[in-house]
């Protein structure tokens, strides 16, 4: 018996001999420049721009873990990532199958334009098996298989640079569930605009394709349902998810939203809907085109940045900058990708008042109209200008329509009462109140 247990204990001794000089040469291989040098040529060939790397180190205790050093993408901007560590599942990696546990990506740069450009270059046709670019039919595809995407995401100071150049910086932890579909979410903004914001998200239970978000911004609250609805069993050729969701906006700070620009400021109560459609093989700026929004909004205590309505109306639309001070902002926004469309428009400020919609074009260009109604003097009349809405949205501006500029060129030309016809009245009248506003 007990040459039984020394044997035992021999072999169990090897074997862990074996195994401590297997997991000493997988750390020496990979720490290595050559396993280094691979690492960059295939992740570069993949890419299809440079990839540098600082170091690659396996771990094994307490926990495995492959970990990447100073990834640099080196493209226009480059994308920087600190350090990448992903943690295998034992299990799985026993079984032969790679299933990451735990990704975490600490102190990263993730400029928008970059992604876009490597997300077009992966789907590049030139990069897709000879059949595919052939056009030969590959019949029904099975879903697609989740199963390596990590159970859970760690993100530490990761920022992301927008296309115009402002950056945001989150803290994030996620946890995905078996089926792929994120289980819980919870986000802290630490840098950028949006700075201070926190956000949860949390999946409904019954393993439902629908989540609840609660965040904290501006002040203020945003919290409402997001629903997915994947594609129907019964059409296995049709992959499109619908995508649909209720918003609603309480005691937020407009700015708040839009920062670093500024182009209103209150307190904003809105209920919004949000739907899409969407194909997960789309390109990045196709899914953001998809999103499609309807907004009723009210803003307590607004303050127009950038243009003061009065002196425009009072200076023909020559007076620029300034603030327009209103009391109530209300009215609907609709988005459909990066244009936004303002209609509906009513804002009351003591003695001015104004209606009217206005657009904003994917490059923050504004075009629109406003009519603008201001109480003269004692006598309580009222003075109705039309104004056209240009500019951008960090610095609007406003003149007086065509027809606003006939009308006022026929008043001071003409005199109240001269002429019969309806185009030398309403010039009168408008050219009375410029000149009445004017004056004060």
């Amino acid at each position: 018996m007990r040459r039984v247990l020394r044997l035992l204990a021999w072999l169990a001794g090897m074997a862990l001999l074996l195994a401590g000089a297997v997991v000493l040469a997988l750390h020496v291989w990979t720490g290595s420049d050559s396993f280094r040098q691979r690492v960059e040529r295939q992740a570069s060939a993949a890419l299809g721009v440079p990839v540098a790397l600082s170091s690659v180190s396996v771990r094994v205790w307490p926990l495995p873990a492959v970990s990447l050093e100073g990834l640099n993408i080196q493209a226009t901007p480059p994308i920087t990532l600190h350090r990448v560590e992903a943690r295998p599942v034992w299990s799985a990696l026993v079984a032969g199958r790679l299933q990451v546990s735990t990704l975490t990506v600490r102190q990263a740069v993730l400029p928008q334009s970059t992604l876009v450009l490597l997300g077009a270059r992966l789907q590049d046709p030139a990069r897709q098996p000879a059949a595919a670019r052939a056009g030969e039919p590959q019949g029904d595809e099975p879903a697609p298989d989740l199963g390596w995407l990590p159970r859970s995401v760690v993100l530490d100071g990761v920022t992301w640079v927008d296309e115009r150049g402002h950056e945001t910086t989150v803290q994030a932890i996620a946890r995905l569930d078996e089926d792929g579909w994120p289980a819980e979410a919870d986000v802290t903004v630490t840098g950028g605009g949006l700075r201070g914001t926190k956000a949860s998200l949390r999946r409904e239970t019954g393993g439902q394709t629908a989540w609840t978000l609660d965040a904290a911004v501006g002040g203020g609250t945003v919290q409402g349902p997001l629903k997915i609805t994947p594609p129907a069993p019964n059409n296995p050729k049709s992959r499109e998810l619908m995508f649909e969701g209720t918003l609603h906006t309480r005691g937020v700070e407009v700015s708040a939203l839009t920062a670093p620009s500024r182009p209103l400021t209150g307190r904003l109560e809105a209920d919004t809907t949000l739907s899409a459609r969407i194909d997960p093989r789309a390109s990045t700026s196709a899914l953001r085109e998809a999103l499609r929004t309807q907004t009723r909004f009210k803003v307590d205590g607004a303050v127009l940045q950038g243009l003061n309505l009065l002196e425009a109306v009072a200076t023909v639309g020559l007076s620029r900058g300034g603030l327009t001070h209103l009391d109530t902002l209300s009215g609907r926004v609709n988005t459909r990708g990066q244009t936004i469309t303002l209609s509906e428009l009513v804002a009351n400020s003591g003695v001015l008042s104004a209606t009217g919609e206005v657009a904003v074009a994917p490059s923050r260009t504004l075009s629109g109209r406003l009519q603008v109604d201001v109480t003269r003097g004692a006598s309580g009349g009222l003075v109705s200008v039309p104004l056209a809405v240009g500019g951008t949205l960090d610095e609007p501006s406003v003149t007086l329509t065509r027809a606003a500029l006939l009308g006022a060129a026929i008043g001071t030309v003409i005199a109240p009462g001269v002429g019969t016809g309806a185009g030398a009245s309403l010039g009168g009248r408008i050219g009375e109140g410029l000149k009445d506003l004017i004056r004060k």
